[in-house]
């Protein structure tokens, strides 16, 4: 009875988490957008290939075998298809979302634009294409296709912080939770995320996208994170702000990459519990010393959100690695 208590007890603790920046607010479950773009139905009936059943190599391949002209038709013709096509060229992806997102994103290259739910949309600060360092920023709850202020001022900030050499990318790609609730306490949604992550970045390297990213995530964009690990190739993982990347140690998330974990001693993420208990939490700190995860010094950091304020030292230290000055 006690053991049943104790579990019951900690399962009550993990919905507490609260994994993005909007507060201790109440949660509402969300459905996960994923599978192929809107509009796939009509790109089919025109005789194209389907979506569902290429991976981004094979979109490359696909769009490399079209001439100008037919590339320009299939972006006035079917632009919420190319501008969501990971494996697509850069290029055809920003125009056919200039399309969809008319303007809403001034100062950025829009990458992908998913009117799905509650929106998805992927911003480019930089030039993907030239760019010798790539980062890409992976937010936690309450960021959609119209709330990505937070996640743009994280993204901006990085860039600035390397003298505007390396290309960052906003990653709003997947369905984040809403406040706090079982979606921010389970792992549903990271687990979508995941794999749309991982077709993200496989989706670069079939565009012609050299460098490997540095991934830097926050809250519970870290769950997503921790659960692509195996299958993300990139060159840093770098968690802040973490409630846990549902594994125990850096070992068992079976990445090549570097691992890095920061969380200043005002985040409140602090007091939720480490626990993962019939599907809910999310397991050990990041920062914790067993967890094995490079320290990140983020002292000077205000609250959950503050990382990558200007002038803070978790910042420096997040350009640093972006640029690989770090060892």
């Amino acid at each position: 009875m006690r053991r049943i208590t104790r579990t019951l007890v900690t399962a009550v603790m993990v919905t507490a988490v609260v994994a993005g920046t909007a507060g201790w607010a109440s949660g509402t479950a969300q459905e996960p957008v994923t599978g192929p773009p809107a509009g796939t139905a009509e790109w089919r009936a025109a005789g194209l290939p389907d979506p569902a059943r290429m991976d981004p190599a094979g979109v490359a391949r696909f769009f490399a075998g079209l001439g100008p002209a037919e590339r320009r038709r299939l972006v006035r013709e079917h632009p919420t298809v190319v501008g969501n096509l990971d494996g697509a060229p850069l290029e055809l992806r920003y125009a056919a979302n200039s399309r969809t997102a008319e303007g809403r994103y001034p100062g950025a290259r829009v990458l992908a634009h998913d009117a799905r739910g509650r929106g998805q949309t992927v911003l480019v600060y930089g030039d993907l294409a030239t760019a010798e360092r790539v980062a890409v920023v992976v937010p936690g709850s309450d960021v959609d296709a119209g709330r990505m202020g937070s996640l743009t001022r994280k993204a901006t900030a990085l860039r600035e912080a390397t003298g505007g050499r390396t290309a960052v990318v906003a990653w709003a790609g997947y369905t984040t939770p809403v406040g706090v609730g079982l979606d921010a306490a389970s792992g549903e949604l990271a687990e979508a995320g995941a794999e749309r992550l991982v077709r993200f970045a496989e989706g670069l390297r079939a565009a012609g996208v050299r460098p490997e990213p540095s991934v830097f995530c926050h809250s519970y964009g870290s769950v997503v994170c921790g659960l692509a690990a195996h299958r993300l190739k990139a060159k840093d993982l770098v968690v802040f702000g973490s409630p846990g990347m549902r594994a125990e140690n850096v070992a068992a998330l079976r990445t090549d990459a570097r691992v890095w974990a920061a969380k200043d001693p005002t985040d409140w993420i602090d007091r939720v519990p480490n626990v993962a208990v019939a599907g809910l939490g999310h397991g050990t700190d990041p920062t914790a010393p067993e967890f094995g995860a490079r320290p990140v010094e983020a002292g000077d950091a205000d609250g959950h959100d503050g990382y990558l304020a200007p002038g803070t030292s978790s910042l420096r230290a997040f350009a640093a690695i972006a640029e690989g000055d770090v060892r």
